[in-house]
């Protein structure tokens, strides 16, 4: 038990620095574990005196730091043997602390949602006047504030291909793929925007991946026809179109794809 009593003492210790940190929650939470300890282990009486004065002392750190008052208007009191009312007291502080960590956390996430929301709307009226180097530099600054986002990349790019601006499409929807590879949709939104381009070869790439995860989906297999339409690849449209069928037998666009494709090879 000793080496319990060590850490308590240790825990106790660090109050102090911790709240001269501003680090509230890690203070609360020492006081909470030392007295834990304490209340279950026999202690000797000069254990007792000691632990005494440092939860006096732990006390008088806590009701003195501003930062935590204002989290806490409730006076936290210790008197010899009150270890228990005590330990009450300080499992209310930490819950207090714990709900406005929360609230801050969700009070930054708002703001930073609120910043992208104002960027993208921004960037979007410069697409809409067909100002596409100022809506770029936008993007260009958003996606650099926000350099882990690959739901954001993915927005911009998605935006640049409704404006018919290929290239800054690719160049986004690409990024967002190299930040989130699971993401399925965005081999699709990729493979339009390179035929779109005429790269044809890379679209294809991106395309048969795309399908390595998601082999079953006919919208895929229907792009990809769409791809080898423009490519002029009539087999490819034709193999293509009968595996989005295969799919979904009721996919006419994908029936009129195939008919389309067969009368081309049997000229």
């Amino acid at each position: 038990m000793s080496a319990e009593l060590t850490r308590a003492r240790q825990q106790l210790s660090q109050i102090r620095g911790y709240l001269r940190q501003g680090k509230v929650m890690p203070a609360a939470q020492a006081f909470q574990s030392a007295l834990v300890i304490v209340l279950k282990s026999p202690l000797m009486r000069a254990e007792r005196e000691e632990f005494e004065r440092m939860f006096a002392d732990a006390a008088h750190h806590l009701n003195n730091d501003a930062g935590l008052r204002a989290l806490f208007p409730l006076k936290i009191e210790y008197l010899p043997g009150s270890e228990k009312e005590l330990l009450d007291i300080i499992r209310e502080l930490v819950t207090a602390v714990n709900n406005a960590a929360v609230t801050e956390a969700q009070e930054q996430l708002a703001a930073l949602d609120a910043r992208k929301a104002a960027g993208l709307e921004q960037g979007q009226a410069h697409l809409d006047a067909q100002e596409f180097d100022a809506a770029a530099a936008v993007f260009r600054q958003l996606s650099h504030e926000f350099k882990d986002d690959p739901q954001l990349r993915g927005e911009i790019g998605e935006r640049f291909l409704k404006a018919g601006r290929y290239e800054e499409a690719f160049d986004y929807l690409a990024q967002a793929l190299d930040l989130s590879p699971e993401s399925i949709h965005l081999y699709n939104r990729i493979g339009i925007a390179l035929r779109r381009l005429g790269r044809f070869e890379t679209g294809e790439k991106y395309y048969l991946r795309a399908l390595q995860y998601a082999g079953h989906d006919p919208n895929l297999l229907f792009n990809l026809g769409r791809l080898y339409v423009d490519w002029q690849r009539w087999d490819k449209v034709a193999k293509a179109a009968a595996a989005a069928l295969r799919v979904n037998p009721a996919f006419d666009e994908a029936r009129k794809m195939l008919e389309f494709a067969e009368r081309k090879l049997q000229r």
